[in-house]
């Protein structure tokens, strides 16, 4: 049976059902969100008074932030009712997900009322944390059963990528693989199949994670402080860490999780660890649960330097200054780029750090080794659990093939741990890692066929590091691979992943190699970013020396490398996701496609630090405007939203804002709701380019530039914003050389010139204003604080 997704039914509109609508709506789905009748309707029948309750639930919804949608036009897919006057409207629905209070009872009222308007075969889906799914369904007919299943999403459901889908013994097959496949091409997410046990796979795991380094902290003396640096991004963690991310969670939520564990899990091995420690339970007792309450773990107060964050004390249970903690290790670990070579070196260090890494690790192994297969028959869905849930970076096994299993094992035994007995099974068989690599493509350990088979459907999960094989060509920063099919890939790992002359020299030498022997090539970069945009450290450094020959010759560097990867005599396609930034953003304004992830945060943000862009992103506005001017509009109108895209900094909050900014074009880049796949994607764009008869354009010289005209409308709103007080000083000159690049220098008329001629305008304004005292400034902001002072 095919099915397709048209509309969607969300009951409850809490933080969770709103969010969850407003996801669907975001992927262009119809949506119906429902919930209780507001109180105090009396006699009235007007709906705006009636859905009262879903209203204002979506409305908090849509102007929280980070925002839920993908663009403000997403709320119109959105239609509101309630229980008693729209329950009958889900005979329309090709999927009901159910959102209500985390109470058995009431979630059994509501679907005892979907059964009467429910169409026989539509997806019944229970969004919850913990309630077993079996005890929902229990009483309902066998076609309500047979499609019904536990859909966990992860708060907030637009940026957490984990989807947990959780059958019955009655759920069919085709309904599981539906789920699984539609999740993770049209929500894009993560999609794990976990089984129907107490907090399913991520929350089991995450919670057991907290929980045992409680435990350790009390073992070891740590302080809260201490713990976070020690379990945030160090070691591929977010930035939230441990106490933070249980702040944001909810203390409350974190006990209630544990509670669940212990007393549902009498077998597991690990109980003592879910036992909630006395001063846990007195934070609950005295309301400290985290941002929900505005204190927990950490509290915002006003100091005399303004706002600062203040840590409790776990034995006063008052708010101190935080301290920072000084550990050798982590002040060794801080300049090692690659998180693999990180974690090792952390594990290994002698001192305080490295016994808690040793604590840490041996427990969290010796963990999930038994929860395979209680919780899950595949190993690897509990690392995509962990990695798409909390924002691990890289998941639990896939830390303990890092370290090396068997040696691993064998120091844990040391002291005091022991791990399943499949896992000594299989290193006995000669078996040393839980994950293998084939061709560029991963195999797991499939413990009950006690063998390696490859991870489904691999081919649409192109993981370039897995290609070492195919390993090309390499500089300080860059990799070049063959990924199959003819087709070479282009990754860099720098700081941010900016780009540096070790990044032009990659590219550069990438589209040689490309054009000698392949059908193209792809740019795409590993997480979290694809580019923060040009090595800022190195212009500043060129600027201060006035070494400005030397600067000069960059910028001719970075804008040929743009015009390279435009005039190329093969495609190359763009695969951008996370911040895609000045540099980072001309590099995909100049490929032949760019395959998007939507969460791609991507806009030309020099302007913040003083300067125009200088790599060809100025030029390209101007050729984009010009070819978007109408004839039955001024001529002014489209330049002028361009001027401002840049001369605000704006950055596009998703890959769909990129589209109404001009920066993606909608008739030929892509926008991948599931970010994993936009590598594979890019990948058969250049094979399709290819395929169909590529041909290398010619350089444009055909560019229609307003001259004086426009430059003096532009000058006159420039100087109006500064006169209002909008902007510096500073802020109108540099607006000023944008504009006069843009409207193509002061000529008397409309005139039409080439690619070439804009970029030379757009380096002698950048040039200049490395010359400019405050736009050093801002950029040795930047390099101190991370943010452009205003100056």
């Amino acid at each position: 049976m095919k099915r397709i997704i048209k509309k969607v039914v969300v009951l409850g509109s809490g933080i969770m059902g709103s969010r969850i609508a407003c996801h669907f709506a975001g992927t262009g789905v119809e949506v119906l969100l429902l919930d209780m009748l507001s109180k105090d309707t009396g006699e009235s029948n007007n709906p705006t008074v009636r859905n009262k309750l879903v209203n204002d639930a979506l409305q908090t919804a849509l102007k929280s932030n980070p925002s839920p949608v993908f663009t403000p036009d997403v709320a119109k897919k959105i239609t509101t009712g309630n229980f008693t006057d729209n329950m009958k409207d889900i005979a329309t629905a090709d999927w009901i997900i159910e959102v209500v209070v985390e109470r058995l009872d009431i979630k059994q009222q509501i679907f005892a009322e979907v059964e009467k308007f429910r169409r026989p075969g539509t997806l019944i889906t229970s969004n919850t944390s913990g309630i077993p799914i079996h005890l929902m369904a229990a009483g309902r007919s066998d076609d309500f059963q047979q499609h019904f299943c536990g859909t966990h999403f992860f708060n907030p459901p637009r940026y957490l990528k984990l989807l947990e889908i959780i059958p019955t013994a009655h759920t069919k097959q085709e309904v599981i693989d539906f789920l699984l496949q539609y999740g993770d091409l049209y929500l894009g997410k993560t999609t794990v199949l976990c089984k129907d046990t107490p907090a399913f796979i991520a929350n089991r795991i995450g919670v057991f994670s907290i929980m045992s380094i409680f435990h350790i902290m009390e073992q070891q003396g740590l302080s809260i402080d201490a713990i976070d640096a020690l379990t945030g991004p160090v070691i591929g963690r977010p930035k939230s860490a441990t106490f933070r991310t249980a702040d944001v969670v909810g203390i409350d939520t974190l006990v209630k999780v544990a509670k669940g564990v212990a007393e549902n899990c009498k077998e597991d091995e690990a109980k003592n660890i879910f036992q909630i420690p006395a001063w846990l339970e007195k934070m609950v007792q005295d309301n400290r649960l985290g941002d929900k309450t505005g204190q927990g773990f950490f509290k915002k107060t006003k100091g005399a330097g303004g706002k600062e964050i203040q840590v409790i004390n776990l034995q006063t249970f008052e708010y101190e200054a935080r301290q920072k903690p000084k550990f050798a290790a982590l002040e060794a670990a801080k300049p090692i780029e690659d998180l693999k070579e990180r974690i090792k070196l952390l594990q290994q260090s002698p001192d305080t750090a490295g016994n808690f890494y040793r604590s840490f690790h041996y427990a969290l192994f010796s963990y999930i080794s038994y929860r395979v297969p209680e919780i899950s028959d595949e190993l690897y869905r509990i690392d995509d659990a962990m990695k798409a849930g909390f924002g691990w970076e890289i998941g639990a096994f896939e830390t303990w093939d890092l370290l090396g299993v068997a040696k691993t094992v064998h120091e844990m035994k040391l002291a005091g741990y022991q791990v399943a007995h499949w896992v000594e099974e299989m290193l006995a068989a000669g078996k040393t890692s839980f994950y293998a690599l084939e061709k560029g493509k991963k195999k797991f350990y499939d413990v009950p066929i006690k063998a390696y088979r490859f991870m489904p459907g691999e081919d649409s999960f192109i993981v370039l590091s897995n290609f070492t094989d195919g390993l090309i060509w390499k500089n300080s920063g860059c990799k070049l691979y063959d990924i199959g099919n003819d087709v070479a890939a282009l990754e860099w790992s720098t700081k941010m992943n900016s780009i540096g002359s070790e990044v032009l020299e990659g590219i550069q030498q990438s589209i040689t190699v490309a054009e000698d022997k392949f059908k193209g090539l792809v740019i795409a970069n590993p997480d979290p970013n694809f580019s923060a945009g040009a090595n800022v450290g190195m212009i500043f450094m060129l600027a201060i020396e006035q070494e400005y020959e030397e600067l000069d010759m960059a910028i001719r560097m970075f804008q040929n490398t743009m015009m390279r990867v435009r005039y190329s005599a093969v495609p190359v396609v763009a695969a951008p996701h996370g911040l895609a930034l000045g540099g980072g953003c001309e590099l995909n304004l100049h490929a032949d496609k760019v395959c998007a992830a939507a969460e791609t945060y991507i806009g030309l943000v020099e302007l913040g630090v003083g300067l125009i862009p200088g790599g060809g992103g100025t030029k390209e506005f101007v050729l984009r405007a010009s070819d978007e001017l109408h004839k039955d509009e001024p001529e002014l109108n489209t330049l002028k939203e361009r001027f401002l895209t840049i001369a605000t900094a704006k950055v596009a909050t998703s890959a769909f804002e990129a589209y109404k900014m001009g920066i993606l074009r909608k008739d030929r880049d892509a926008i991948l709701l599931n970010p994993d796949r936009r590598i594979a994607a890019a990948k058969k764009a250049v094979i399709d380019l290819y395929d169909a008869g590529y041909t290398m354009p010619t350089q444009r010289k055909d560019i229609t530039v307003l001259g004086r005209s426009a430059l003096g409308a532009l000058l006159v709103g420039i100087n109006a914003m500064k006169r209002g007080g909008y902007v510096t000083d500073h802020d109108a000159l540099v607006a000023t050389k944008l504009a006069h690049v843009m409207c193509g220098g002061d000529l008397s008329a409309p005139t039409q010139v080439s690619e070439q001629y804009l970029l030379d305008l757009e380096r002698e304004a950048f040039l200049s204003l490395c010359g400019e005292k405050k736009t050093l400034e801002r950029i040795q902001s930047v390099l101190k604080t991370g943010k452009p002072v205003r100056n």
